[in-house]
């Protein structure tokens, strides 16, 4: 199993280049990924990550873990597995009061019924409640925020070809119909999986699963991986899609 600290760190590298989280350390995170290589400094920078650190603590708590970058911690973060059962209901809905309600505002009491509608401490529950480009989407302003959603998630894709730094791959892409975010049918997209000839999974071969984070390759995934990566989309999915605003009571 791959290090907590060095998972997090395959994950947090997209949006730390593009300059969206964490400190500036966007070499060092690349370095540290493509070397596969995990320290005590690499922890430290993953605590830099306002957004999804309190996730960790809160799914590490939730299951008697003492290490909020245990890779199953990690893993159920970013892809999804049996620990995030037992992190949702009340205790998200507090966490994410705790942290992040003054960022939200308004938008409070629809996150809440998203908590109460099934949701559990995932990334894409972070992108797609607690970010503001849903309510931009119900607003009616489509491309951007719909770009921005499927840019943040992370997305299980099949690799198609590999043609130099480009991967090309197929995946389901997210479509709104102007009342529910779902997944659409297969496409076929692009992908980077180099910056600086350096990469986070090395030589991926057509065939096998990868995860992406803002249009680059952060890891090689298990079939059953891949599948964990989905239903955990599908799960914030049904919780956001079925938020009424109205604050459902949460114990």
């Amino acid at each position: 199993m791959t290090a907590g600290p060095l998972l997090f760190a395959r994950y947090a590298y997209p949006p730390n280049s593009l300059g969206l989280c964490g400190a500036d350390q966007t070499r060092t995170l690349l370095e540290y990924g493509a070397a596969g290589a995990s320290d005590g400094g690499l922890a430290e920078l993953a605590r830099t990550f306002d957004g999804a650190w309190p996730y960790l603590t809160l799914i590490a708590g939730a299951n008697g873990i003492d290490d909020p970058l245990d890779p199953r911690v990690v893993e159920a973060y970013w892809v999804g597995n049996e620990l995030l059962d037992r992190a949702g209901g009340g205790g998200l809905a507090r966490h994410v009061e705790d942290r992040f309600r003054g960022r939200i505002g308004g938008s409070w009491r629809r996150v809440v019924d998203t908590v109460a509608a099934g949701a559990v401490p995932h990334h894409c529950f972070h992108v797609f409640a607690v970010y503001p480009w849903l309510g931009l989407l119900r607003s009616g302003i489509v491309d951007e925020p719909l770009n921005v959603l499927e840019s943040c998630r992370t997305t299980p894709a099949l690799v198609r070809s590999v043609e130099g730094a480009t991967l090309r791959v197929a995946l389901r892409p997210l479509v709104w119909d102007g009342r529910t975010l779902e997944l659409g049918s297969w496409e076929p997209r692009e992908a980077r999986w180099q910056d600086d000839g350096l990469a986070l999974v090395p030589s991926p071969r057509p065939g096998e699963w990868v995860s992406l984070h803002w249009g680059f390759a952060c890891d090689r995934l298990t079939p059953a991986a891949a599948a964990s990566l989905r239903r955990a989309t599908w799960r914030a999915l049904y919780a956001v899609n079925r938020s009424s605003g109205t604050a459902a009571a949460l114990t």
